[in-house]
């Protein structure tokens, strides 16, 4: 009985987590700001009053596919975020020019993930290849392997939670600083903030839940 509600949690978490984002994410995009300016807008504001002018602001396909990309240097916005001017669009706009100030900053946190980018694209692919091998055969040394390839993944999600958590926050600071949000649009900015570092949060939470789980099975396993 144990086992069915750990695999109920383990797809209940992340769906809660999106269902939360999505539906916070669809009332807030409907929401115009009061500054009237794009999401667009609203990053290159941000950056330009930081001096990071060189970073380019481009819009990207599909929903929610807002990010920042260190290597080309570009804060990249979901259409709906680009062109129109909403709540939603504002605090994601915000956030991820969060991510392009601490790239410029030198972000200890944000340092540390892109190093462990590379680790964790081999890692991930070849964890589980050794967690089956070890759980079909009932190989401890094979399930050891996968599990340390696991771990490593495991981190890169509990280092990503300061990163978005700091980026938010940046966020916040810099929409107040530069006067582009105001009154209750501050409470409706952090609630987009709060509901897309849930899905961080609950991500975290299933791969430490696994990680876990491995452990004590690689324990059982060699006690028998």
């Amino acid at each position: 009985m144990s086992f069915i509600v750990y695999f109920i949690l383990l797809l209940i978490i992340p769906m809660w987590a999106q269902f939360k984002l999505k539906r916070t994410y669809g009332k807030y995009s409907k929401v115009r700001s009061t500054s009237g300016i794009t999401g667009a807008q609203v990053a290159r504001t941000i950056l330009d009053n930081n001096g990071l002018s060189d970073i380019k602001v481009v819009e990207s396909r599909g929903m929610l596919s807002d990010h920042y990309n260190p290597l080309t240097k570009t804060v990249a916005l979901s259409s709906h975020n680009y062109h129109e001017a909403s709540v939603a669009g504002t605090a994601v706009a915000a956030h991820e020019v969060g991510h392009a100030i601490q790239d410029a900053e030198d972000y200890s946190f944000l340092r540390l993930r892109h190093r462990l980018v590379p680790v964790v694209n081999i890692s991930s692919n070849m964890s589980w290849v050794f967690i089956m091998i070890g759980l079909f055969s009932a190989w401890s040394g094979a399930l050891l392997i996968g599990i340390i390839l696991l771990a490593a993944g495991v981190i890169f999600q509990l280092i990503t939670l300061p990163v978005e958590f700091n980026a938010s926050s940046r966020a916040m600071d810099q929409l107040l600083a530069n006067n582009i949000i105001r009154n209750e649009e501050e409470r409706d900015a952090k609630k987009v903030l709060s509901a897309a570092a849930m899905t961080y949060v609950a991500a975290t939470a299933v791969a430490v839940m696994e990680l876990a789980r491995l452990l004590l099975i690689y324990t059982n396993m060699n006690r028998s």
